[in-house]
Protein backbone atom coordinates (compact mmCIF):
# COMPACT_ATOMS: atom_id res chain seq x y z
CA UNK A 1 0.00 0.00 0.00
CA UNK A 2 1.05 3.32 -0.91
CA UNK A 3 1.21 4.37 3.09
CA UNK A 4 4.70 6.38 2.28
CA UNK A 5 5.00 8.17 -1.27
CA UNK A 6 7.82 10.63 -2.48
CA UNK A 7 7.52 12.75 -5.77
CA UNK A 8 10.57 13.32 -7.63
CA UNK A 9 11.09 16.04 -9.86
CA UNK A 10 14.42 16.03 -11.58
CA UNK A 11 14.91 15.86 -15.23
CA UNK A 12 18.01 14.67 -14.71
CA UNK A 13 19.17 10.55 -16.10
CA UNK A 14 21.13 8.87 -13.29
CA UNK A 15 20.80 11.15 -10.09
CA UNK A 16 17.22 10.91 -9.99
CA UNK A 17 17.29 6.95 -10.14
CA UNK A 18 20.15 6.68 -7.38
CA UNK A 19 17.15 8.92 -5.07
CA UNK A 20 14.75 6.64 -5.79
CA UNK A 21 16.59 3.84 -4.75
CA UNK A 22 17.72 5.10 -1.63
CA UNK A 23 14.28 6.33 -0.94
CA UNK A 24 13.22 2.69 -1.82
CA UNK A 25 15.31 0.80 0.41
CA UNK A 26 13.50 3.31 3.28
CA UNK A 27 10.54 1.93 2.33
CA UNK A 28 9.03 4.15 0.97
CA UNK A 29 7.36 4.43 -2.65
CA UNK A 30 8.24 6.73 -5.11
CA UNK A 31 7.06 8.61 -8.30
CA UNK A 32 9.85 10.29 -10.66
CA UNK A 33 8.41 12.86 -12.96
CA UNK A 34 10.93 15.08 -15.58
CA UNK A 35 8.56 17.42 -16.78
CA UNK A 36 6.17 19.77 -13.88
CA UNK A 37 3.49 19.50 -15.76
CA UNK A 38 3.56 15.73 -14.99
CA UNK A 39 4.97 16.40 -11.95
CA UNK A 40 1.83 18.79 -10.82
CA UNK A 41 -0.74 16.45 -12.02
CA UNK A 42 0.74 13.49 -9.76
CA UNK A 43 0.70 16.17 -6.87
CA UNK A 44 -2.65 16.36 -7.02
CA UNK A 45 -3.35 12.99 -7.93
CA UNK A 46 -1.61 11.18 -5.35
CA UNK A 47 -1.12 13.76 -2.62
CA UNK A 48 2.62 12.71 -1.67
CA UNK A 49 3.83 12.94 1.79
CA UNK A 50 7.40 14.63 0.47
CA UNK A 51 8.25 16.12 -2.62
CA UNK A 52 11.99 16.44 -3.83
CA UNK A 53 12.54 19.52 -6.44
CA UNK A 54 16.22 19.58 -8.01
CA UNK A 55 17.52 22.96 -9.70
CA UNK A 56 18.02 20.86 -13.09
CA UNK A 57 14.67 21.94 -14.15
CA UNK A 58 13.80 25.14 -16.53
CA UNK A 59 12.07 26.92 -13.83
CA UNK A 60 13.37 28.38 -10.97
CA UNK A 61 13.50 25.95 -7.59
CA UNK A 62 11.60 29.33 -5.74
CA UNK A 63 9.12 29.33 -8.74
CA UNK A 64 8.28 25.51 -8.58
CA UNK A 65 8.50 25.62 -4.79
CA UNK A 66 5.45 28.30 -4.87
CA UNK A 67 3.78 26.25 -7.32
CA UNK A 68 3.34 22.70 -5.39
CA UNK A 69 2.59 25.32 -2.17
CA UNK A 70 -0.24 25.88 -3.70
CA UNK A 71 -1.51 23.35 -5.36
CA UNK A 72 -0.91 20.62 -2.16
CA UNK A 73 -3.22 22.33 0.13
CA UNK A 74 -3.85 21.16 2.56
CA UNK A 75 -2.16 18.06 2.15
CA UNK A 76 0.68 19.93 3.12
CA UNK A 77 3.51 17.34 1.99
CA UNK A 78 7.58 17.78 2.87
CA UNK A 79 9.01 19.87 0.23
CA UNK A 80 13.11 19.71 -0.62
CA UNK A 81 14.92 21.36 -2.39
CA UNK A 82 18.21 19.66 -4.14
CA UNK A 83 20.66 21.75 -5.91
CA UNK A 84 24.24 22.44 -6.80
CA UNK A 85 25.00 25.41 -5.52
CA UNK A 86 25.75 26.26 -1.60
CA UNK A 87 25.75 29.73 -1.43
CA UNK A 88 23.92 30.51 1.65
CA UNK A 89 21.67 33.29 -0.31
CA UNK A 90 20.62 30.76 -2.56
CA UNK A 91 19.40 28.96 0.51
CA UNK A 92 17.77 31.26 2.09
CA UNK A 93 16.21 32.13 -1.49
CA UNK A 94 14.43 28.68 -1.59
CA UNK A 95 13.58 28.27 2.47
CA UNK A 96 11.89 31.81 2.04
CA UNK A 97 9.81 30.26 -1.35
CA UNK A 98 8.63 27.10 0.88
CA UNK A 99 10.82 24.33 1.09
CA UNK A 100 11.50 23.11 4.29
CA UNK A 101 15.06 21.71 3.37
CA UNK A 102 17.39 22.44 1.35
CA UNK A 103 20.14 19.63 0.32
CA UNK A 104 23.27 20.77 -1.94
CA UNK A 105 24.64 18.13 -4.35
CA UNK A 106 26.82 16.05 -4.22
CA UNK A 107 25.43 14.36 -0.74
CA UNK A 108 26.36 11.35 0.77
CA UNK A 109 23.90 8.59 0.22
CA UNK A 110 23.32 7.28 4.11
CA UNK A 111 23.19 11.39 4.85
CA UNK A 112 20.60 11.52 2.03
CA UNK A 113 18.70 8.55 3.28
CA UNK A 114 19.09 9.71 6.79
CA UNK A 115 17.27 13.05 5.88
CA UNK A 116 14.42 12.11 4.03
CA UNK A 117 13.92 9.49 7.03
CA UNK A 118 13.42 12.26 9.18
CA UNK A 119 11.37 14.59 6.99
CA UNK A 120 8.84 11.28 6.66
CA UNK A 121 9.20 10.42 10.11
CA UNK A 122 7.80 13.97 11.39
CA UNK A 123 5.41 14.20 8.76
CA UNK A 124 4.06 11.18 10.03
CA UNK A 125 4.25 11.96 13.79
CA UNK A 126 2.28 15.05 12.59
CA UNK A 127 -0.93 13.08 11.56
CA UNK A 128 -1.33 10.36 14.62
CA UNK A 129 -4.41 9.87 16.67
CA UNK A 130 -3.72 10.22 20.35
CA UNK A 131 -5.84 7.74 21.55
CA UNK A 132 -5.00 4.78 19.26
CA UNK A 133 -1.68 5.35 17.66
CA UNK A 134 -2.99 5.29 14.49
CA UNK A 135 -2.94 7.66 11.49
CA UNK A 136 -5.34 10.21 11.39
CA UNK A 137 -9.12 10.93 9.23
CA UNK A 138 -6.75 13.31 7.07
CA UNK A 139 -3.80 10.87 6.39
CA UNK A 140 -5.98 7.65 5.87
CA UNK A 141 -8.09 9.39 3.48
CA UNK A 142 -4.46 10.69 1.78
CA UNK A 143 -3.45 6.82 1.53
CA UNK A 144 -7.09 5.48 0.27
CA UNK A 145 -7.00 8.48 -2.56
CA UNK A 146 -3.24 6.81 -3.84
CA UNK A 147 -4.66 3.42 -3.48
CA UNK A 148 -8.43 4.03 -5.45
CA UNK A 149 -5.50 6.39 -8.05
CA UNK A 150 -3.00 3.41 -8.55
CA UNK A 151 -6.02 0.82 -9.48
CA UNK A 152 -3.61 -1.81 -8.19
CA UNK A 153 -5.07 -4.98 -6.74
CA UNK A 154 -6.48 -3.65 -3.24
CA UNK A 155 -9.43 -4.26 -0.80
CA UNK A 156 -10.46 -1.23 1.82
CA UNK A 157 -12.25 -2.96 4.76
CA UNK A 158 -14.27 -0.13 6.80
CA UNK A 159 -14.74 -1.43 10.73
CA UNK A 160 -17.16 0.33 12.68
CA UNK A 161 -18.26 -0.22 16.22
CA UNK A 162 -21.86 -0.05 16.46
CA UNK A 163 -23.44 2.00 19.32
CA UNK A 164 -19.93 3.34 20.17
CA UNK A 165 -21.61 6.53 21.22
CA UNK A 166 -24.04 5.61 23.98
CA UNK A 167 -21.78 3.80 25.70
CA UNK A 168 -19.10 6.58 25.88
CA UNK A 169 -22.02 8.64 27.36
CA UNK A 170 -22.42 5.84 29.82
CA UNK A 171 -19.09 4.38 30.72
CA UNK A 172 -17.42 7.20 30.27
CA UNK A 173 -13.76 8.64 27.93
CA UNK A 174 -11.54 6.12 29.27
CA UNK A 175 -13.63 2.84 29.47
CA UNK A 176 -14.30 4.08 25.52
CA UNK A 177 -10.60 4.82 24.74
CA UNK A 178 -9.53 1.52 26.54
CA UNK A 179 -12.60 -0.35 23.72
CA UNK A 180 -10.29 1.69 20.98
CA UNK A 181 -6.97 0.76 22.23
CA UNK A 182 -8.22 -3.16 22.60
CA UNK A 183 -9.43 -2.94 18.93
CA UNK A 184 -6.90 -1.52 17.25
CA UNK A 185 -4.61 -4.12 19.12
CA UNK A 186 -6.76 -6.87 17.91
CA UNK A 187 -6.67 -5.42 14.39
CA UNK A 188 -3.25 -5.04 14.40
CA UNK A 189 -2.54 -8.67 15.06
CA UNK A 190 -4.57 -9.71 12.16
CA UNK A 191 -2.37 -7.79 9.85
CA UNK A 192 0.61 -7.91 8.37
CA UNK A 193 3.61 -5.16 7.37
CA UNK A 194 2.39 -4.91 3.80
CA UNK A 195 -1.70 -4.13 4.97
CA UNK A 196 -2.31 -0.71 6.41
CA UNK A 197 -4.68 0.96 9.18
CA UNK A 198 -6.10 4.12 10.01
CA UNK A 199 -8.82 5.75 12.26
CA UNK A 200 -11.30 7.14 10.09
CA UNK A 201 -13.61 8.53 12.86
CA UNK A 202 -14.46 8.07 16.72
CA UNK A 203 -15.42 4.96 15.89
CA UNK A 204 -14.22 4.19 12.58
CA UNK A 205 -11.32 1.99 11.06
CA UNK A 206 -10.15 2.10 7.44
CA UNK A 207 -8.16 -1.24 6.40
CA UNK A 208 -5.98 -1.07 3.15
CA UNK A 209 -5.25 -4.81 2.13
CA UNK A 210 -5.10 -7.73 -0.42
CA UNK A 211 -8.22 -8.17 -2.06
CA UNK A 212 -7.32 -12.42 -1.29
CA UNK A 213 -7.19 -11.93 2.54
CA UNK A 214 -9.96 -9.13 3.09
CA UNK A 215 -12.59 -11.97 4.11
CA UNK A 216 -10.36 -14.19 6.12
CA UNK A 217 -9.26 -10.63 8.50
CA UNK A 218 -13.24 -9.74 8.82
CA UNK A 219 -14.22 -12.94 9.93
CA UNK A 220 -11.73 -13.15 12.52
CA UNK A 221 -12.32 -9.35 13.55
CA UNK A 222 -16.14 -10.75 13.91
CA UNK A 223 -15.39 -13.84 16.02
CA UNK A 224 -12.47 -11.77 18.63
CA UNK A 225 -14.61 -8.66 19.35
CA UNK A 226 -17.78 -10.90 19.82
CA UNK A 227 -15.51 -12.88 22.10
CA UNK A 228 -14.29 -9.70 24.00
CA UNK A 229 -17.31 -7.58 24.07
CA UNK A 230 -18.81 -8.24 27.42
CA UNK A 231 -15.74 -7.38 28.86
CA UNK A 232 -16.36 -3.77 28.61
CA UNK A 233 -19.39 -3.70 30.60
CA UNK A 234 -20.35 -4.54 34.22
CA UNK A 235 -22.06 -7.74 35.48
CA UNK A 236 -25.29 -6.49 35.43
CA UNK A 237 -25.54 -5.26 31.69
CA UNK A 238 -23.15 -7.81 30.25
CA UNK A 239 -25.77 -10.55 31.96
CA UNK A 240 -29.29 -8.75 30.38
CA UNK A 241 -27.54 -7.95 27.17
CA UNK A 242 -28.19 -3.92 26.35
CA UNK A 243 -27.49 -1.04 28.76
CA UNK A 244 -30.13 1.83 28.92
CA UNK A 245 -29.77 5.50 28.34
CA UNK A 246 -32.06 7.81 30.14
CA UNK A 247 -33.42 10.75 28.72
CA UNK A 248 -36.59 13.14 29.71
CA UNK A 249 -39.05 12.09 32.27
CA UNK A 250 -37.43 9.51 33.48
CA UNK A 251 -37.78 6.97 30.06
CA UNK A 252 -35.25 4.88 29.36
CA UNK A 253 -33.71 4.33 25.81
CA UNK A 254 -32.67 -0.17 25.40
CA UNK A 255 -29.21 0.42 23.93
CA UNK A 256 -27.59 -3.16 22.48
CA UNK A 257 -24.51 -3.77 23.44
CA UNK A 258 -21.38 -2.97 21.08
CA UNK A 259 -21.05 -4.91 18.10
CA UNK A 260 -18.96 -4.33 14.81
CA UNK A 261 -19.76 -4.10 11.58
CA UNK A 262 -17.34 -3.99 8.69
CA UNK A 263 -18.00 -3.99 4.92
CA UNK A 264 -15.70 -4.80 2.42
CA UNK A 265 -14.88 -3.06 -1.44
CA UNK A 266 -12.06 -4.47 -3.79
CA UNK A 267 -10.73 -2.72 -6.98
CA UNK A 268 -11.30 -6.37 -8.30
CA UNK A 269 -14.95 -5.59 -7.95
CA UNK A 270 -15.46 -2.25 -9.60
CA UNK A 271 -13.06 0.04 -11.41
CA UNK A 272 -13.39 3.00 -8.63
CA UNK A 273 -12.69 6.79 -10.47
CA UNK A 274 -12.17 8.84 -7.51
CA UNK A 275 -11.94 8.63 -3.84
CA UNK A 276 -15.91 9.31 -3.62
CA UNK A 277 -17.03 6.67 -5.25
CA UNK A 278 -15.20 3.88 -3.26
CA UNK A 279 -15.95 5.52 -0.05
CA UNK A 280 -19.80 5.63 -1.44
CA UNK A 281 -19.75 2.27 -1.79
CA UNK A 282 -17.61 1.27 0.96
CA UNK A 283 -19.97 2.89 3.74
CA UNK A 284 -23.42 1.39 2.55
CA UNK A 285 -21.29 -2.12 2.23
CA UNK A 286 -21.15 -1.14 6.19
CA UNK A 287 -24.29 0.03 6.42
CA UNK A 288 -25.62 -3.33 4.86
CA UNK A 289 -23.57 -5.38 7.17
CA UNK A 290 -25.38 -2.92 10.40
CA UNK A 291 -28.79 -4.91 9.73
CA UNK A 292 -27.86 -8.42 10.87
CA UNK A 293 -27.89 -8.91 14.30
CA UNK A 294 -24.37 -8.49 16.60
CA UNK A 295 -21.39 -7.97 14.79
CA UNK A 296 -20.94 -9.47 10.83
CA UNK A 297 -19.61 -8.13 7.78
CA UNK A 298 -20.79 -8.12 4.25
CA UNK A 299 -18.80 -8.08 1.04
CA UNK A 300 -19.75 -6.06 -1.97
CA UNK A 301 -19.51 -8.57 -5.12
CA UNK A 302 -19.19 -7.85 -8.48
CA UNK A 303 -22.21 -7.45 -10.19
CA UNK A 304 -24.70 -6.45 -6.53
CA UNK A 305 -24.11 -3.26 -5.87
CA UNK A 306 -24.36 -2.85 -1.74
CA UNK A 307 -24.85 1.24 -2.72
CA UNK A 308 -27.99 0.69 -4.45
CA UNK A 309 -29.14 -1.56 -2.24
CA UNK A 310 -28.77 1.08 1.07
CA UNK A 311 -28.51 4.30 -0.55
CA UNK A 312 -31.95 4.52 -2.43
CA UNK A 313 -33.95 3.30 -0.47
CA UNK A 314 -37.18 5.43 0.60
CA UNK A 315 -37.36 7.58 4.04
CA UNK A 316 -39.73 5.76 5.78
CA UNK A 317 -41.31 8.31 8.02
CA UNK A 318 -44.85 5.91 8.89
CA UNK A 319 -45.70 5.76 12.58
CA UNK A 320 -48.04 2.85 13.93
CA UNK A 321 -49.77 3.85 17.08
CA UNK A 322 -51.44 0.88 19.66
CA UNK A 323 -53.21 2.52 21.97
CA UNK A 324 -56.73 1.06 23.77
CA UNK A 325 -57.42 4.80 25.36
CA UNK A 326 -59.52 6.71 22.03
CA UNK A 327 -58.86 10.22 23.18
CA UNK A 328 -54.95 9.75 23.63
CA UNK A 329 -55.03 7.46 20.62
CA UNK A 330 -56.76 10.65 18.39
CA UNK A 331 -53.95 13.13 20.03
CA UNK A 332 -50.73 11.42 18.41
CA UNK A 333 -52.27 10.47 15.55
CA UNK A 334 -53.20 14.42 15.06
CA UNK A 335 -50.14 15.47 16.43
CA UNK A 336 -47.92 13.00 14.38
CA UNK A 337 -49.82 14.20 11.28
CA UNK A 338 -49.57 17.84 11.82
CA UNK A 339 -45.40 17.11 12.09
CA UNK A 340 -45.50 15.21 8.32
CA UNK A 341 -46.01 11.96 9.59
CA UNK A 342 -47.97 9.23 8.21
CA UNK A 343 -49.91 7.30 11.23
CA UNK A 344 -51.83 4.49 11.58
CA UNK A 345 -53.76 3.64 14.85
CA UNK A 346 -55.22 0.54 16.15
CA UNK A 347 -57.22 0.18 19.50
CA UNK A 348 -56.67 -3.26 19.97
CA UNK A 349 -53.79 -5.82 20.33
CA UNK A 350 -55.79 -8.84 18.14
CA UNK A 351 -56.05 -6.64 15.24
CA UNK A 352 -52.84 -4.59 15.21
CA UNK A 353 -50.46 -7.51 13.87
CA UNK A 354 -52.75 -7.32 10.82
CA UNK A 355 -52.15 -3.49 10.58
CA UNK A 356 -48.57 -3.97 11.30
CA UNK A 357 -47.79 -6.45 8.09
CA UNK A 358 -49.97 -4.03 5.87
CA UNK A 359 -48.60 -0.81 7.04
CA UNK A 360 -45.13 -1.42 7.56
CA UNK A 361 -44.25 1.38 9.84
CA UNK A 362 -40.63 2.64 10.64
CA UNK A 363 -41.71 2.98 14.44
CA UNK A 364 -44.58 1.80 16.95
CA UNK A 365 -45.60 3.52 19.88
CA UNK A 366 -47.17 0.50 22.02
CA UNK A 367 -49.05 0.75 25.43
CA UNK A 368 -48.27 -1.95 27.40
CA UNK A 369 -51.85 -2.71 28.23
CA UNK A 370 -53.24 -2.63 32.29
CA UNK A 371 -51.46 -4.26 34.93
CA UNK A 372 -53.28 -7.54 34.86
CA UNK A 373 -52.73 -8.60 31.41
CA UNK A 374 -49.92 -6.56 29.74
CA UNK A 375 -51.04 -7.30 26.41
CA UNK A 376 -49.00 -5.06 24.87
CA UNK A 377 -45.76 -6.14 26.26
CA UNK A 378 -46.37 -9.94 24.97
CA UNK A 379 -47.63 -7.94 21.36
CA UNK A 380 -43.65 -6.10 21.98
CA UNK A 381 -41.93 -9.19 22.19
CA UNK A 382 -44.25 -11.39 19.06
CA UNK A 383 -42.81 -8.85 17.28
CA UNK A 384 -39.57 -8.31 17.94
CA UNK A 385 -39.30 -11.97 17.22
CA UNK A 386 -40.47 -11.55 13.58
CA UNK A 387 -37.28 -11.39 11.31
CA UNK A 388 -38.86 -8.92 9.03
CA UNK A 389 -40.02 -6.32 12.08
CA UNK A 390 -36.84 -6.65 14.33
CA UNK A 391 -35.30 -3.37 13.40
CA UNK A 392 -38.79 -1.42 13.87
CA UNK A 393 -38.40 1.03 16.55
CA UNK A 394 -40.66 0.46 19.46
CA UNK A 395 -41.75 2.72 22.66
CA UNK A 396 -43.52 0.82 24.66
CA UNK A 397 -45.94 3.09 26.94
CA UNK A 398 -46.95 2.10 30.42
CA UNK A 399 -48.71 2.70 33.89
CA UNK A 400 -46.43 -0.16 35.28
CA UNK A 401 -43.26 1.24 35.93
CA UNK A 402 -41.23 -1.60 35.48
CA UNK A 403 -38.28 -0.56 32.90
CA UNK A 404 -35.96 -4.05 33.19
CA UNK A 405 -39.39 -5.86 32.55
CA UNK A 406 -40.61 -3.07 29.05
CA UNK A 407 -36.47 -3.23 27.45
CA UNK A 408 -36.75 -7.30 27.87
CA UNK A 409 -39.97 -7.45 26.15
CA UNK A 410 -37.66 -5.97 23.55
CA UNK A 411 -38.85 -2.73 23.49
CA UNK A 412 -36.26 -0.20 22.10
CA UNK A 413 -37.59 2.83 24.37
CA UNK A 414 -39.56 2.64 28.12
CA UNK A 415 -41.63 5.48 28.13
CA UNK A 416 -43.82 5.93 31.63
CA UNK A 417 -47.40 7.34 31.84
CA UNK A 418 -48.27 9.75 32.08
CA UNK A 419 -45.88 11.98 29.25
CA UNK A 420 -45.61 15.12 27.47
CA UNK A 421 -46.27 15.20 23.70
CA UNK A 422 -43.01 17.22 23.15
CA UNK A 423 -40.87 14.63 24.90
CA UNK A 424 -42.64 11.29 22.85
CA UNK A 425 -41.97 13.49 19.74
CA UNK A 426 -38.58 14.31 20.33
CA UNK A 427 -37.71 10.65 20.94
CA UNK A 428 -40.00 10.05 17.60
CA UNK A 429 -37.88 11.85 15.75
CA UNK A 430 -34.79 10.67 16.82
CA UNK A 431 -35.62 7.24 16.40
CA UNK A 432 -37.08 7.28 13.29
CA UNK A 433 -33.91 8.71 11.94
CA UNK A 434 -32.27 5.53 13.29
CA UNK A 435 -34.28 3.07 11.95
CA UNK A 436 -33.73 4.64 8.09
CA UNK A 437 -30.55 5.48 8.97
Amino acid sequence: MLSKLVLILDKRKELPAKYKKLIEVCGANVISCKDCETAFENLTCYEPDAVIVSDSMDLSLGEIIKKIRFLSYPSRPCIIAMSKSSELQDKLDVLESGADDFLSEPIESEEFKARINAHLRRHFESSIDEITQLPDTKAVLRVFKRTVAKNDKWAAMLVKINNFSAYKEIYGELASDKMLQTYTAIINSALDEEDFIGRLAQEEFLILTNPLKSERIASFLVYAFEKIVEKFYNEEDAKQGYIILYGDDNAGKRIELVSTSIGIISGESKNYLNLNAALADLFAACKLARYNTGSSYVVERAKISAQDAVLNKDFNNKILIIEPDDALSFLLKTTGEMQGYEVATANEYDSAMALLKSFEPALIVLDAGDADSLKGLDLCKKIKKDKKFKNVKIVLSTVVHDKKMVLNAGADLYLPKPYELLNIFNWIENMVKEFNE
